[in-house]
């Protein structure tokens, strides 16, 4: 047996019979890291997701006529916040055409009403998107402090070891201060990808948080010209 592969099974063994209470604290970071990966991964994937679909939607929503998009349904079936916020703005628009010659439930003009309606869709889409972020930065802000806890346990138990020997020797101490460097060491390795992790999902959702703003000045501006242009073929054909 070779010396690496002898140390590795001392550490395993210090590790299987170690302090419960040290246990205990790397077993809470490992779940803590399985969580941080998981998170890292379908976040990842949720905002590459929203992105692509964004981009298909935005040169959709372009070519299409308004009234194929509003009969289509493609905007109530897609999960692509561009979709999200048309939707939206189709509605708003519908009630409002609904109560125009009565407009006891609307307040202000077909602008401020459409402004309204996709201010608040935005931060749903955003609230949506940021959901699972602040697990992140939780772990991130306590995982250190968790291995530090178990660092301190560690050398609590390698104190009581001498204490109960009477000796300080390396045999007595190698276990616990063992544990200890271990505990530290895993809790940085769960801290470090979510901090990472969550400081590049806050600049991606502010990029994405920029183009929603875009995007719904030019649903506002399209839906606007829209009910306008309406208005005048109506006026004109009476």
């Amino acid at each position: 047996m070779s010396e690496s592969t002898a140390s590795m099974n001392g550490w395993l063994d210090s590790l299987q019979h170690g302090d419960p209470l040290t246990l205990g604290v790397l077993y809470l970071l490992i779940l803590l890291s399985v969580l941080t990966w998981s998170l890292i991964i379908y976040k990842s994937w949720e905002l590459w997701r929203a992105g692509k679909e964004n981009k298909v939607f935005a040169q959709r929503f372009w070519e299409a006529d308004i009234e194929a998009l509003r009969e289509s349904g493609q905007t109530l079936h897609s999960s692509s916040p561009f979709a999200l916020l048309t939707a939206k703005g189709f509605e708003a628009l519908q009630h409002y055409q609904k109560y125009s010659d009565g407009p006891s439930e609307i307040k202000g003009t077909l602008s401020e009403m459409l402004t309204r309606v996709l201010r608040q869709s935005i931060q749903d889409c955003t609230t949506k998107l940021e959901s699972g972020i602040g697990i992140l930065a939780t772990i991130g802000n306590t995982a250190p402090f968790i291995g530090l806890f178990g660092t301190v346990v560690g050398i609590m138990s390698a104190l009581v070891g001498i204490s109960r020997t009477g000796a300080a020797g390396l045999d007595v101490v190698a276990g616990p201060i063992g544990e200890a460097l271990i505990a530290t060491a895993a809790g940085l390795a769960c801290a470090i990808p979510a901090v990472v992790a969550y400081n590049s999902f806050v600049r991606r959702l502010r990029v994405l948080g920029n183009s929603l703003d875009g995007f719904a000045h030019d649903v506002l501006v399209r839906l606007v010209s829209e009910s306008a242009e309406r208005s005048l073929v109506g006026t004109e054909r009476r």
